[in-house]
């Protein structure tokens, strides 16, 4: 991104506000949402910040706006915390009104009231009460925040929208806290309501983040959610295909129907996972896109009424798919779908996403069973076991998915020779499932761990054990916490074969906890009478354990890998 595009800078909110700049939440920004949650946290974070002994100053996060002028802002994340401190600021002056119609310092008040009400809200026409606003709010709130929040008049109740309903008792929580703070001491109300106005508005600072168009904001968006910093990349977009329709003057009635559908996948999805679902979704269907460029690759394409209602139904037609992928242990699919789709979330692979959708939509249910199947296949060999770059992996998935949303493949057969790159040979496999360790502490490690040794243990003895039982754990044979000397090891040799595979097996829980750090003479009659034939033939076949047994038992446990976890086309 260039430098001239966006610039970063901390502010007050009263360099933010109190300076003759505007701002405006985008008309189809989402309503305002914040509860007594946030407004509480938001409160005892402000009077801690007052005491005597608090901080010299309170974070509120960043804020990212939209501008071409420097003088009037859109505000593209941030706007929950902007609207609320504006209607702190309009609790403070309802209790100066009061004080006003008390006669307390009545001419003074009025003058404070008036001083704050154009610094931080806006001019107030004398004759009409219409407001010249410092803050805009979207379409469904900004009549209500200037009609009945802003000339702090009489708040009407009914036939008002939730979010609605939320600023009215915003204002009405934060006016009763600011009453309550006031009472703490007598004399001085006005003085003391105007100083705390001066102390959020100096206190309470943002990063502030000021990009020139929509490619920015996104990519502001998605380089502060790689470092973990959550904004929504999601309002973003929908403000985009809003104001797509915005731009050609459609019926109230349309948008009105894109807003609910809208709503209705973001509200299964959940915000925070619109942004991968949308990238799955979209490389299901065409090129690829990484995920910085998808915002740009989408605007590109989706610029009319017709493009914004297709992505809408597209998304739609995808959603339930990606839930079940996502969550399958919900799902309504087949169960040898539930399972091997779970078998996907526990090895923590997502790569195959976007053909999983295409594939869902083009193939017939055996063929898809069979695709899912071949990719649990390829990912425990790929990802789990080689662990080679996901790069190239991803691109021949989305390659594979484009032809099928293409109609140039519609049965298993040729989706699984266009993937034979991604394949890894039985050779390749073999060896690197022989040197292979895992490090069982990890929760999603050890998930692994017991998926593969329970298909060994079915391959061996024709028993189907739930990987995910709590009946059984894994045994370590040299243990994880094994005492200085056990069987002869070294250190070293301890530290670099305790999580090798062959170091592992299957054990019922209570044995597997009586068998402790114990050395292998004596928990080999355990292990011999182990309800376990993958356990039972390593007794037989080991009367020491040593590292060249460990070595000798994985290189067998890899020819059975090797012949369970393959694709007969492909090899």
């Amino acid at each position: 991104m260039a430098a001239t595009n966006f610039k970063t800078e901390n502010n007050t909110f009263r360099k933010l506000i109190g300076n003759g700049l505007t701002y405006r939440i985008p008309r189809f920004q989402r309503d305002y949402s914040w509860t007594s949650d946030e407004w509480e946290d938001l409160w005892v974070d402000i009077l801690a910040m007052l005491q005597a002994d608090g901080d010299a100053s309170h974070y509120m996060g960043y804020l990212v706006l939209q501008s071409a002028d420097d003088k009037s802002f859109d505000v593209i994340d941030g706007q929950q915390r902007l609207t609320t401190i504006s209607l702190i600021v309009l609790a403070v002056l309802k209790n100066i009104q009061r004080l006003i119609d008390s006669g307390n310092e009545a001419e003074a008040n009025a003058q404070r009231l008036n001083q704050i009400r154009q610094t931080y809200v806006g001019y107030l026409d004398p004759v009409t009460l219409i407001a010249r606003p410092k803050l805009t709010l979207n379409r469904n709130n900004n009549n209500y925040f200037q009609t009945y929040l802003v000339p702090l008049g009489h708040l009407p109740q009914r036939g008002f929208r939730a979010s609605e309903h939320l600023l009215r008792k915003a204002f009405e929580w934060f006016d009763k806290q600011i009453a309550v703070y006031l009472k703490a001491s007598t004399g001085d109300e006005g003085k003391r309501l105007a100083q705390l106005i001066e102390d959020i508005s100096d206190r309470l600072f943002f990063t502030v983040i000021t990009v020139t168009d929509e490619l920015n904001a996104y990519k502001v968006f998605e380089t502060l959610n790689a470092r973990g910093v959550r904004l929504s990349a999601t309002d973003l977009l929908k403000n985009y295909l809003f104001s797509v329709l915005d731009r050609g003057g459609e019926s109230d009635h349309e948008l009105h129907s894109l807003e609910e559908r809208w709503e209705n996948i973001v509200g299964r999805l959940q915000s925070e996972n619109f942004p991968d679902f949308l990238r799955v979704h979209w490389n299901s269907r065409h090129n690829f896109a990484r995920q910085a460029d998808l915002f740009k690759t989408i605007r590109a394409k989706v610029a009319n009424r017709e493009s914004v209602f297709q992505l809408l139904r597209n998304m739609e037609a995808d959603l339930d798919t990606y839930l079940a992928l996502s969550s399958p242990e919900a799902s309504e699919w087949p169960q040898d779908d539930k399972q091997l789709a779970g078998v996907l979330k526990t090895f923590r692979v997502r790569q195959p996403f976007s053909l999983l959708l295409a594939g869902r939509r083009a193939l017939d249910a055996a063929d898809f069973t069979g695709l899912l199947r071949a990719t649990m296949v390829i990912s425990l060999r790929y990802n789990v076991i080689g662990a080679y770059s996901t790069a190239e992996q991803e691109r021949t998935y989305n390659a594979v998915a484009e032809r099928l949303a293409k109609g140039e493949l519609n049965q298993l057969g040729p989706v699984l020779q266009a993937m034979r790159g991604i394949y890894v040979e039985d050779r390749n496999f073999r060896t690197a499932f022989a040197e292979k360790s895992i490090r069982t502490t990890d929760s999603r490690n050890n998930r692994v761990v017991r998926f593969i040794l329970c298909a060994l243990e079915k391959n061996l003895s024709g028993q189907d054990h739930s990987f995910t039982s709590d009946a059984f754990n894994i045994e370590h044979v040299l243990p994880q916490n094994a005492p200085d000397g056990w069987g002869s090891f070294s250190n070293e040799e301890a530290n670099n074969l305790v999580y090798r595979l062959g170091n592992m097996t299957l054990m019922q829980s209570g044995a597997n906890r009586d068998a402790g750090t114990s050395e292998y003479v004596a928990k080999h009659t355990s292990y011999e009478q182990s309800g376990f034939e993958i356990t039972k033939k390593m007794a037989k076949d080991n009367t020491e354990w040593t590292p060249e047994r460990i070595a000798a038992r994985q290189v067998w446990m890899a020819d059975q890998a090797t012949s369970i976890w393959r694709i007969a086309q492909l090899s």
